[in-house]
């Protein structure tokens, strides 16, 4: 790190505080501060989801996985999920945006205490919220661990550095800030992924290095799956990122919920779908091509050792802040939807004065539940020292949560799902956590098929059986699911046809 890459990397800092606090103008209610009040053009809306989805773990543990096996890393991965969200632009995204515009749901677990019963919805939001406290706390190792590789920086300051960044405008403007910044950041992530790419075709053969690298690289490097990830591996990825990135990782709702319509959120989960398929492909290309370049000694440290011998004075400094762009623009939304959770479904319940707080009030307590997390989820990863945490915790989290949690979340919001009631969303969520301990640590499986796809198939299984062996059919549940399937607008319109 030269001083035009510290200046740099300065430089990316001091314009994300400039962002939140430029945002916090636009912030008067809660509902702003959450989701912007609808006003997030779709297109914003489509980058914000897209950059929101990963972190500086992919710089890190992918990167160790591209170096070992190669391009499968894209196919289960990022392909996954693109697919995964292109099936819900057409599923949940609209959805999701007619919850705050025909019901005034500010918080994506909001609409569960109508749909089920409080007690699932409390019972869903805690479990949630403390698991992404940890999972958050990983992605804050995993970007110290890049920021130690490139400077040398101990991992407790980077951890505090990137966290004490992110707080302030994550704290200050909201989800505004969130939105503003994850463009941004994706603009330097692009001219950074970009630079990467170029370097890495100058140094081997040119463009023919895209067919012509695979025959060099060990066997099986140019496979779409490789070592332990297998046909089922990639199915049951497949289910977990179809429902992680709809809306079972609360943030990614948020993106929805802040478009303007439910048409106008379809559109952005195409344009996330269509980044999904084409912009880690561009990033997994010079990772998978480094075994011919570098040998570091832990393949985690392969693209940090990339980066330091193809890239000239001042572009090092923009890739670190592109690692820093993924994890802080994740960490950021994560923090705004715990805040949502906490102060509209938790803290009205375990202090019902919160109810009664003026709009100046709420807000105040909404920053104050972002600081309080960010500061905690920063204080779990100084305490690892990012000690064998950064992809354990990314794959276990997944796995306990995205099926237990996302399945009565998620299958919730669709018709075909009505008979499903509290009994079945409870059950599936309990059970599923149930066998995700027994995998994980019961039988102390290394299995990763089976950890990743059990959890999530028993919950399938015990939520739809249940529906169907103990239906739970309610007249106000059929009113609200049956709301969800036309904007506002087009709904008046329609009723306004059948009176003329």
């Amino acid at each position: 790190m030269t001083a035009l890459d510290w200046t740099v990397l300065v430089g990316y800092f001091v314009l994300m505080v400039l962002i939140g606090v430029w945002s916090r103008t636009k912030i008067k209610t809660v509902v702003d501060y959450f989701t912007t009040g609808g006003r997030i053009p779709w297109w914003l809306s489509g980058i914000s989801h897209h950059m929101s989805g990963y972190s500086a773990v992919m710089f890190v543990a992918f990167a160790a996985v591209a170096y070992s096996y190669g391009i499968t890393v894209y196919v289960w991965w990022a392909v996954s999920i693109g697919v995964g969200v292109g099936i819900g632009a057409f599923l949940f995204a609209a959805r999701w945006n007619r919850l705050r515009s025909k019901h005034g749901v500010v918080s994506p677990l909001e609409y569960l205490a109508r749909r089920y019963n409080l007690p699932t919805q409390q019972a869903l939001a805690y479990s949630g919220a403390a698991l992404k406290v940890v999972d958050i706390a990983s992605k804050w190792v995993a970007i110290a661990v890049l920021l130690n590789g490139f400077t040398g920086v101990p991992m407790r300051w980077g951890i505090l550095l990137t966290g004490v960044v992110t707080m302030l405008y994550a704290t200050l403007g909201g989800l505004w800030a969130d939105v503003l910044t994850d463009f941004g950041q994706f603009v330097i992530q692009f001219a950074a992924g970009i630079a990467m790419f170029v370097g890495v075709m100058a140094h081997l053969d040119g463009v023919p290095t895209l067919w012509k690298m695979w025959d060099q690289l060990p066997a099986g490097h140019g496979d779409a799956l490789n070592g332990p990830y297998t046909p089922i591996f990639l199915i049951a990825f497949l289910f977990i990122k179809t429902f992680e990135y709809n809306g079972g990782m609360w943030n990614l709702a948020q993106r929805y919920m802040a478009a303007p319509s439910g048409s106008e959120a379809k559109r952005s989960a195409l344009l996330s779908s269509v980044l999904w398929l084409v912009w880690p492909l561009i990033l997994f290309i010079p990772m998978c091509a480094a075994p011919l370049l570098v040998h570091p000694g832990k393949p985690e440290q392969s693209y940090v050792e990339l980066a330091q011998l193809l890239l000239p004075t001042g572009l090092i400094g923009l890739v670190l802040a592109g690692f820093f762009s993924h994890t802080m623009a994740m960490v950021a939304s994560d923090a705004n939807v715990i805040s949502s959770v906490i102060t509209r479904d938790l803290a009205p319940v375990l202090v019902p004065k919160v109810r009664r707080l003026t709009d100046a009030g709420a807000l105040k307590f909404a920053r104050i539940t972002t600081f309080t997390f960010v500061t905690l989820s920063m204080l779990i990863a100084i305490a690892t020292n990012g000690e064998g945490v950064v992809l354990k915790i990314v794959v276990d989290l997944v796995a306990a949560t995205m099926g237990p949690i996302s399945i009565p979340l998620m299958l919730g919001l669709l018709p075909w799902f009505r008979r499903c009631g509290a009994r079945a969303a409870l059950a599936s969520w309990a059970i599923g956590l149930v066998v995700w301990a027994i995998v994980k640590w019961g039988l102390d499986s290394t299995d990763t098929t089976l950890v990743v796809a059990l959890p999530l198939a028993t919950s399938l299984v015990v939520y739809v059986g249940l529906g169907l062996l103990l239906p739970e059919r309610r007249t106000d549940v059929d009113e609200l699911v049956s709301s969800l399937d036309t904007d506002p607008d087009d709904l008046t319109t329609r009723r306004a046809a059948a009176v003329g």
